[in-house]
């Protein structure tokens, strides 16, 4: 039987193979609302056959937003519309749907990557930014402004409030995004974070705000659906002290702290909190950070970066690097992935019956029976 397509249980919830839709942003929200592209985009990777399906980043506040177009989920009129969307989305598919919940803090005000993707100015449609410490991204932008102490409990609650609502939406869990440069990993990170207050100078002071923010998670999420955080394992700044970057034994050490809290998988990712990053870009250059994650942490580790192939995914699950794979890219230049991927691994997928009739002559087990699509 192939690893990849064998099952996983977190909690109570059981994915039917170890393939993951990565959260990617679309940048195709009205004022944080989803539209009818969400219906499109995520119907037709829900109807991949991979086990979990993660949607995009989706912010907390519209000061949190990555860019205009980026979802978000502060209010009725944003649950609304996303509601809508997954209604949709859940009569096509039974696969397990996770949001991913986040807040961009000093990168967010961006302009879309095909409009250049730099911060805005107020007159293009930006706003003011909020950060651990008033340190801009790069040094041509204007510098966030640094959150005070006082203001920490309502912004995680503002998480809070992002979850209830997801959890009235009925999503199947939820992903803290705490990678990629934004607010999460800003307070991780020394280069971002240059603090005086408990929240800032040793890693146990940098880890603090984000294990509050994962606890008081947990707290409010049901103990028999999962959570899951994205972090990066490193900044990929081997030019700087040990003590002035963000790097694996960090990640090691917060994982550690983040799975004694209740959280149930780890998604691996790096990079994203400098532009001086030198990133050593090859297939799965992700992969050896989830593995010692996997090594030294009891915890689901999910590895994402540079995964193409069928093989490729096989074999990091089954050699134990992670317990899960996720695509990006990969599952938007062929959001039939997991089909082709069953088929080359003698393994089956569920589909709706719609597509029953495409299932080639030379795999005629390759699509699993199912009754969702139907309704």
């Amino acid at each position: 039987m192939s690893a990849l397509f064998t099952p996983l249980r977190l909690r109570e919830a059981e994915l039917a193979n170890r393939i993951v839709v990565s959260p990617m942003c679309t940048y195709s929200a009205h004022d944080g609302a989803a539209q009818d592209w969400h219906k499109v985009h995520l119907g037709q990777l829900a109807i991949s056959g991979a086990g979990m399906l993660v949607v995009e980043a989706t912010a907390i506040a519209p000061e949190g937003r990555i860019t205009p177009g980026c979802l978000g989920l502060w209010d009725e009129r944003c649950e609304a519309a996303l509601g809508d969307v997954l209604s949709a989305v859940r009569t096509l598919s039974d696969t397990h749907i996770c949001l991913q919940i986040a807040h961009a803090g000093r990168k967010a005000s961006s302009a879309p990557p095909w409009q250049g993707g730099q911060l805005l100015a107020a007159q293009d449609g930006g706003w003011p930014t909020v950060a651990p410490s008033a340190l801009p991204h790069r040094d041509d932008e204007a510098a966030p402004r640094a959150l005070a102490a006082d203001e920490l409990d309502a912004l995680r609650e503002r998480y809070v409030a992002t979850a209830r609502r997801a959890l009235r939406l009925g999503f199947d869990s939820i992903e803290l995004h705490a990678a990629h440069g934004y607010l999460m990993h800003q307070f991780l990170s020394p280069i971002a974070n240059r603090r005086t207050d408990r929240y800032g100078g040793s890693p146990e002071n940098r880890m603090r705000f984000p294990l509050e923010v994962v606890a008081a998670l947990r707290e409010v999420w049901p103990a028999e659906r999962p959570m899951g955080m994205r972090i990066s394992a490193t900044d990929w700044r081997a030019d700087l002290p040990e003590d002035e970057r963000w790097d694996i034994a960090d990640a090691v050490a917060f994982t550690r702290r983040a799975a004694e809290l209740g959280l149930d998988w780890i998604d691996v990712s790096s990079g994203g909190v400098s532009p001086l990053q030198k990133i050593e870009l090859k297939p799965g250059y992700q992969v050896a950070f989830a593995e010692r994650i996997k090594r030294e942490v009891p915890i689901a580790v999910m590895t994402v970066g540079m995964i193409t192939e069928a093989g490729q995914a096989e074999e990091i699950v089954a050699t134990g690097q992670a317990d899960l794979v996720a695509l990006a890219r990969g599952m938007l230049y062929d959001p039939r992935w997991p089909w082709h991927a069953a088929a080359e691994l003698g393994a089956s997928v569920r589909v709706p019956p719609q597509y029953w009739r495409s299932q080639p002559a030379a795999h005629r087990n390759l699509f699993g029976p199912t009754t969702f699509g139907t309704r």
